[in-house]
């Protein structure tokens, strides 16, 4: 299939892929307002409120963003329906950024790395789709897993967002198996350089992890290093 091919739009395919993903979009909208909410209240009883707002951050990027990233290759027939739902989560999450209603339980005033998130994965399923869409899966949940997985470790033991190597170690204790599973030698090494990408907090995560990962993946591709991925629908 050719790059055009697979980016061509289909009438009938987009109405299909839209109906697939409205389970998906409840599901999502469960998270955020349902699990991430209780969760938030749970940790912050415990720990106070920056880390419940933290830990709610995490269970939103696992639980949502991270579950349909590993659905992707199952639900969808072409990438323009999932980066489209991308967009339009990028949207609701920023727009309280713009009228000051924040979703306390998991925002924070001071930056919109949920918006930079949501960006990521709508741009990582398109750029990836004409080669094998798992190119963006594993990206996606290193940005979810391995990244939320690390930041409740170091909310619990630091108290505060800070980029510790605890949290580093939880990373690559998620991811290695996942990508040595995937991609192989490959796929473990683009978790420890993601871990290590994540640590240095140079660039917002949600930003620097997906992009790292998914540049490696694609260069690994060019070049014919990279094992089949699995067969995807």
């Amino acid at each position: 299939m050719s790059v055009l091919d697979a980016y061509a739009v289909e009438p009938g395919l987009l109405i299909s892929d839209l109906l697939r993903s409205l389970p998906l979009a409840a599901w999502v909208l469960f998270v955020v307002y349902g699990l991430a909410r209780w969760s938030y209240e749970w940790a912050k009883a415990r720990w106070g409120e920056s880390v419940g707002v933290y830990f709610a951050r995490k269970v939103i990027h696992m639980a949502a963003g991270g579950v349909v990233a590993l659905l992707l290759p199952f639900v969808f027939r072409e990438p323009w329906i999932p980066f489209l739902l991308g967009l339009a989560l990028a949207a609701y999450v920023y727009m309280p950024h713009r009228t000051g209603k924040l979703m306390e339980w998991f925002q924070d005033p001071s930056n919109i790395s949920e918006v930079y998130y949501c960006l990521s994965w709508g741009l990582a399923v398109l750029v990836a789709w004409p080669l094998n869409v798992w190119l963006a899966v594993f990206p996606l949940f290193l940005m979810s897993f391995g990244d939320g997985v690390t930041g409740i470790i170091r909310g619990i033991r630091q108290r505060r967002r800070v980029k510790s190597w605890d949290g580093t170690i939880g990373f690559m204790a998620v991811s290695i198996p996942v990508g040595a599973a995937i991609f192989g030698v490959v796929g473990a090494l683009t978790a420890i350089i993601a871990a290590l990408v994540e640590k240095q907090g140079l660039i917002d995560d949600n930003i620097s992890v997906p992009l790292v990962s998914l540049a490696i993946l694609l260069a690994a591709h060019a070049a014919g290093i990279l094992p089949a991925a699995p067969v995807t629908v």
